[in-house]
């Protein structure tokens, strides 16, 4: 499969106009045009909806757009649930999955009347400690433990992950929650991450459809969602082949109809909580060669570094490289494509094939729409870049301003000493 920028040279020599790089460009249409693809996939399913995981795309024009294509947020966070507030996201709309809780988040979550994710059968007591009362609607996070397989293929370890309750904690938190008031139940599980197999959620709905009748015939709880998270995952490489997610939503169709519609289950709502399959591809970094260096290899510096995009330096993730306006050109010469960090992992890319790279060609680092911006950092003294949202109409709109050092130093309780920086270089 070939990676085409959802933006042209012609486009960026005009965008670069007004913001300088690096920057993060987000592509509206994909964007719209994914979600309606989502909804279509789970429309045989009435209670459908997708909660967007905001930590993947923290930004309230991002989340707007998500809104108006009848997606919920799913937040992590006090900070998170304060962004959907504002953006108008009032009470179900709005899904509380987070670990490790501090008391002033549930406090929120349960004042904004959000669905609250339980990850742990402690968490039970706590809630009601910090918030007064359980809400008559919760969640409980599933940790299947062990190894996650489909057919022979081990997806990932589910328990060595921190998160969510045993099977044996499912039944007695239900007991408990329903002697506390809880009129409806949801229950939730994460247990692979980025995957490129159409079977992945249809084989994670098996099992939380199985668990759900367990449940109910357990404890007589009323389960009335079932939220299946995120997991679906995008073709970072150009040689992977793309999930398809109509094939993946009748996987969860036909998985539904054998376990639950038999089981006298048929009112159950699916919801997903996606983050990477919803906004990874409809996000590129753009930046600009600035240095050339020969030595034992041929290095390209870059105005962007790791502070911009994570990834390739944390995991070692590829993400693919489009130089602007040579796409058709022969990727004939070899190169370290990376940032200027005091650490040699912050590299884009290692021995990467690229058309021959001049300075000041614009590069397009495609797929950073999600899990991009969000973590980015402070290190070296780094700023984090602007964020532009490309609009359908073609025209641009800035949606996160470029910090400036008086960003940087305003944190500072130095009073008086960083005036001359906070004023010069707003």
């Amino acid at each position: 499969m070939k990676k085409v920028p959802f933006v042209t040279k012609q486009q960026l020599d005009e965008i670069v106009k007004d913001y300088p790089t690096p920057f993060h460009l987000y592509d509206e249409k994909g964007i719209r045009e994914n979600a309606r693809r989502v909804n279509k996939a789970f429309s045989w399913n009435k209670g459908f909806r997708e909660y967007f995981a905001v930590k993947a795309t923290p930004n309230p024009f991002i989340l707007k757009i998500l809104q108006e294509e009848g997606c919920g947020t799913d937040c992590s966070s006090l900070t998170e649930l304060m962004m959907s507030d504002v953006c108008g996201f009032k009470g179900h709309d709005i899904m509380f999955s987070s670990n490790d809780t501090p008391a002033e988040d549930f406090k929120l979550a349960s004042k904004l009347g959000a669905i609250i994710n339980l990850d742990d059968i402690s968490h039970i007591e706590f809630l009601e400690q910090v918030t007064g009362a359980i809400p008559e609607t919760i969640c409980c996070r599933f940790n299947t433990g062990g190894e996650f397989k489909i057919s022979t293929s081990i997806m990932d370890t589910p328990g060595e992950a921190k998160y969510g309750f045993t099977r044996e904690q499912l039944t007695e938190g239900f007991k408990i929650l329903k002697e506390k008031g809880v009129k409806t139940f949801g229950l939730h599980a994460f247990l692979a991450s980025n995957t490129k197999t159409n079977e992945y959620y249809p084989a994670l709905a098996r099992i939380l459809f199985k668990t759900a009748v367990e449940l109910k015939e357990e404890t007589g709880a009323d389960i009335k969602f079932i939220n299946l998270s995120g997991g679906v995952g995008v073709p970072y490489h150009p040689d992977e082949e793309p999930n398809d997610i109509e094939a993946i939503g009748e996987g969860v169709r036909q998985a539904y109809e054998e376990i639950l519609v038999s089981a006298g289950m048929d009112d159950v709502a699916i919801f997903t909580e996606m983050g990477r399959f919803m906004l990874a591809p409809y996000g590129h970094l753009i930046t600009k060669a600035i240095h050339e260096k020969k030595i034992f290899k041929d290095y390209i510096g870059l105005d962007a570094c790791a502070c911009n995009l994570m990834r390739p330096a944390m995991y070692g993730a590829y993400h693919h490289i489009t130089v602007a306006g040579k796409e058709d050109m022969p990727c004939d010469h070899k190169y370290d494509v990376t940032g200027s960090l005091c650490e040699n992992n912050d590299k884009f890319a290692v021995d990467r094939m690229l058309p021959k790279i001049d300075i000041g060609d614009y590069i397009i680092i495609h797929d950073t729409g999600a899990h991009g911006f969000s973590m980015g950092y402070n290190y070296n003294g780094k700023l984090r870049s602007a964020e532009v949202l490309l609009k359908e109409d073609g025209s641009t709109q800035l949606i996160r301003r470029a910090e400036t050092p008086a960003d940087y130093f305003a944190t500072f309780d130095f009073t008086g000493m960083f005036d001359k920086y906070t004023k010069q270089y707003k």
